[in-house]
């Protein structure tokens, strides 16, 4: 089959700390650069939310961080940074519509 009859690709990158968030951004990078039609959202909970507030990255567009994790770090982002109930039922559910799956 060729990627016409797949239809676009689509991943689901899982960031749950610091150092697996930076791997996150950079498997982003190079997917998008390899394949730019590529759909890739970045899901950040854990300690990787705080990370991601803290060091700002030209992918803050991809991420969707967990709102119960922001809430329960006491945490505020920027408008622009896509939020996302539960990270766990946002991958479970993205999964379910035929996304790939990833852990950074």
């Amino acid at each position: 089959m060729t990627d016409a009859e797949h239809g676009p690709l689509r991943l689901i990158i899982h960031a749950a700390d610091e150092a697996s968030l930076a791997r996150a951004r950079n498997n982003a990078r190079n997917l998008l650069s390899a394949e730019p039609t590529a759909a890739v959202e970045i899901v950040v909970n854990g300690p990787a939310v705080a990370a991601a507030l803290a060091i700002p990255d030209n992918t803050d567009t991809l991420l969707r961080l967990c709102a119960n994790t922001l809430a329960r770090q006491d945490l505020e982002a920027p408008a622009e940074i896509a939020r996302v109930k539960a990270a766990v039922l946002y991958i479970a559910q993205r999964q379910r519509d035929g996304w790939a799956y990833m852990r950074a």
